[in-house]
């Protein structure tokens, strides 16, 4: 079927990254699969990691169908670009019409994307994992391919004004090789697994970012574990 609206968005979103400068380095792509599905599973620290999550697939030559929350399907702009690029809309309060299409799209040969933090980590430090990608997973049959993002947060996050000014920002990705998700194994051990291992990919990416805070003004992007002034995940509980 013709993607008559996700490549055009695709190639929006690349020709404003160049605008930008944006400096993208990405390891791992080799690891999402070229056919079939399988179940793309990232952390959360952007209103724009959708985006980077699908620029990873690109090398594969695949387009990725993000689970978001239905407000953003409802939006007179988002909406009809949303629904054009077959995404897949999540009502919090009643999840298992979307479980249902993101298992249609995964048996149908999709590559399905998944923030099993459910919202933005304001700590940038990995939250809880829910135990839906892992069940979709076994379900359907097909792995999770865990990735991590860093620098998103410098863009547009919550808490936080937007910087599309040319400013340079570097965004590391980096895709980590395949978790299996056996039908007959607890989804709550695969999606410890899985957790642990995009932690791993977190703190390679964090290790790989080329850039430091510039001054003490600067240091709201940075975990507070890493010496930056970013609140932790219990300052953000507290706050709530």
């Amino acid at each position: 079927m013709a993607e008559l609206v996700y490549r055009p968005v695709v190639g929006a979103a690349l020709t404003l990254f160049k605008a930008l400068d944006l400096k993208i380095d990405t390891q791992g792509s080799e690891h999402i699969p070229r056919t079939g599905g399988a179940v793309l599973v990232s952390n959360h620290i952007s209103y724009l990691d959708f985006i980077f999550t699908g620029l990873a697939a690109l090398p594969q030559k695949r387009l990725v169908r993000f689970m978001a929350k239905d407000s953003v399907f409802k939006h007179k702009v988002s909406g009809p670009l949303m629904r054009g690029m077959k995404h897949i809309p999540v009502d919090r309060s009643a999840g298992e019409h979307a479980y249902k299409h993101a298992l249609e799209s995964l048996r149908a040969g999709e590559i399905v994307g998944v923030f099993p933090e459910a919202t933005i980590s304001q700590s940038f430090t990995l939250k809880g994992f829910k135990t839906g990608a892992a069940r979709l997973a076994q379900e359907a049959g097909v792995p999770l391919i865990p990735m991590a993002l860093w620098g998103t947060q410098r863009l547009w996050t919550k808490g936080h004004p937007k910087n599309f000014k040319r400013s340079h920002i570097p965004v590391t990705i980096r895709v980590g090789e395949p978790v299996e998700a056996p039908a007959d194994q607890y989804a709550g051990a695969i999606t410890r697994r899985l957790r642990e291992r995009v932690q791993e990919l977190l703190e390679a990416a964090q290790r790989a970012y080329p850039v430091r805070p510039k001054d003490a003004d600067d240091t709201w992007w940075i975990p507070a574990h890493l010496g930056g002034t970013a609140p932790t995940a219990a300052q953000v509980k507290e706050a709530g």
